[in-house]
């Protein structure tokens, strides 16, 4: 059986225009028929009256926005209630369905701008994000790309470090006399270069005698020292 669209206030004193449909039907047993056929005239059009004046009571339990979401819950608890008051008719109330929930237009138009609101917060709080996890992961992709770059020049110097010293350790292992007459034949050449004068000695020219540390002097063919 329909339940005919009427209008309800709300717990907020909004009103709204709800419709239902409901399914009920006299009992099986002895007792029950009795009951639908001394106690009812027409069960049909009573059990629908009653369902029109406890829909308006549910929904004026709840505010709007409660209304538009408890749907499932209105209806279990018209189910019961039905079910209870139709007791005595020997009727059985096996299920509601709640419809038609309908605000006013005015009230329509508040909700989609309040939606659309909502839904623009809500895709510029996702893009935000969007912009600041990318720029997140920028940040830690430079942070890598130092880290690697700052392991790369240390373990390059620990390299080269590594080079010097064992050349240095094989030079003092292995050519210590080579590396000392070297050093002697880099500082002759430095001294050389420029058409710098020199004083040979009976032993030849060495870097004590450039460097002024002359163990004695020697005499011109005239005599002069």
């Amino acid at each position: 059986m329909g339940i005919e669209p009427q209008n309800v206030i709300t717990k907020d004193n909004v009103e709204i225009e709800v419709d239902g449909i409901l399914w009920a039907n006299p009992g099986l047993d002895v007792e029950d028929i009795k009951k639908t056929f001394y106690n009812i005239d027409n069960w049909k059009k009573a059990v629908v009256q009653l369902a029109q004046t406890n829909l308006r009571q549910e929904f004026g339990k709840i505010s709007l926005d409660e209304s538009l979401v408890a749907r499932e819950t209105i209806a279990a608890n018209l189910k019961h209630s039905l079910d209870k008051l139709t007791e005595n008719w020997g009727l059985k109330v096996s299920k509601v369905e709640i419809k038609l929930i309908d605000p006013p237009n005015d009230i329509k138009v508040a909700m989609h701008k309040e939606k659309s609101a909502e839904q623009e917060r809500r895709a510029m709080k996702t893009l935000a994000m969007g912009r600041f996890e990318a720029a997140e992961q920028e940040k830690l992709a430079e942070l890598q790309r130092a880290e690697g770059e700052k392991a790369a020049a240390i373990m390059i110097a620990e390299g080269k470090a590594q080079a010097i010293k064992l050349v240095n350790e094989a030079a003092d292992k292995y050519f210590t006399g080579n590396a000392k007459d070297l050093k002697v034949l880099e500082a002759t050449e430095s001294s050389l270069k420029d058409n710098t004068k020199v004083v040979l000695t009976e032993k030849g020219i060495k870097p004590s005698i450039i460097l002024g540390d002359i163990p004695f002097q020697l005499k011109n063919e005239k005599g002069k020292e």
